[in-house]
């Protein structure tokens, strides 16, 4: 073996005032790595469990798990900007072109759920799912609240509704997502939001506490002079993921719920027609990137 290799060896475990000898005996007992093992594939192909006979709802919960994979590998790269107090340019520009990648990966993905399934299976076994709903993928709102002030999740509606000096609690309860689930006359919420809630809502509020100076847009506001390259990378990242991919949601939505005019029901209980449409939402990311204009037709489509 390379001598020099193993003075290397010996120096880290010395560095870590370990005694190297016990390290390589070690080595003489340790199996070698496989590919099922190191990427847990046994693990990973025994997490499909369908409720239902239905052959296709096997493809809907791993097409779920697919995304929240995906979504997982976003907020990997987001915990780096965020986390980063000497973040630049260039490194702005990297992380951003992977999230572009994994959210167009997202947004293409949806052809699986489109043409995947078979329509009247789906909307059989689909009521075996409620109340679960795709608005309680807690990692979605956390991507979110990494990359913009909380205020900008507030849409117009939920701004006339708050005091004027606002916490990151009133935010919370004003922030677009929860006119989903919640009949804002009576204050009566689903039974999908309220579990959402009870799981997830703390901890959501603790991140936004955390993050907040920090976040994506909040970053970015530091430089002083961006070049196009960022900016375009940033405006690219906003569209794809507040409006693109909301609008392919909403468009398979439609082919399984209402192709046929049936207007079926969400199995959250939410009217997904309006609340899954970025005209609704109202999502910006990076809104000082957007004109006055490009602000007031945000996710518009012609018919």
């Amino acid at each position: 073996m390379n001598q020099e290799l193993l003075n290397s060896i010996e120096a880290k475990y010395a560095g870590l005032d370990e005694n190297p000898e016990t390290y390589f005996k070690g080595l003489l007992h340790a199996k070698p790595i496989t590919y099922w093992d190191y990427v847990e594939v046994d693990t990973l192909l025994s997490l499909q469990k369908p409720r239902t006979n239905f052959k296709d709802e096997e493809i809907f919960i791993m097409y779920h798990q697919v995304t929240e994979l995906l979504l997982k590998l976003m907020i990997h790269e987001i915990k780096q900007i965020v986390d980063d107090r000497t973040l630049n340019e260039e490194f702005l520009i990297e992380k951003m072109g992977r999230l572009n990648r994994y959210t167009r990966m997202m947004i293409t993905s949806f052809d699986v759920m489109r043409g995947g399934m078979n329509y009247d299976d789906y909307n059989q076994f689909r009521a075996t799912l409620a109340p679960a709903s795709g608005f309680q993928s807690v990692q979605f709102r956390i991507v979110e609240i990494y990359c913009t002030r909380i205020e900008n999740l507030i849409n117009e509606e939920g701004k006339k509704r708050l005091s004027g000096n606002s916490s990151i609690e009133e935010y919370f309860e004003n922030i677009y997502w929860k006119d989903a689930g919640m009949n804002r006359k009576t204050g009566k919420k689903t039974l999908t939001l309220r579990l959402f809630e009870e799981k997830y809502l703390e901890g959501l509020i603790k991140l936004a506490n955390k993050v907040k100076g920090n976040t994506i847009e909040e970053q970015f506001a530091k430089f002083k002079n961006p070049g196009d390259g960022l900016i375009s990378v940033l405006r690219e990242f906003d569209n794809l993921y507040n409006v693109e991919w909301p609008l392919v949601h909403l468009n398979t939505a439609k082919h399984y719920l209402d192709s046929k005019g049936e207007n079926q029901a969400a199995t959250g209980g939410s009217e997904w027609k309006k609340y899954l449409h970025p005209q609704f939402q109202q999502r910006k990311f990076f809104p000082m990137l957007w004109s006055d204009t490009e602000i007031t037709e945000w996710g518009k489509v012609s018919s």
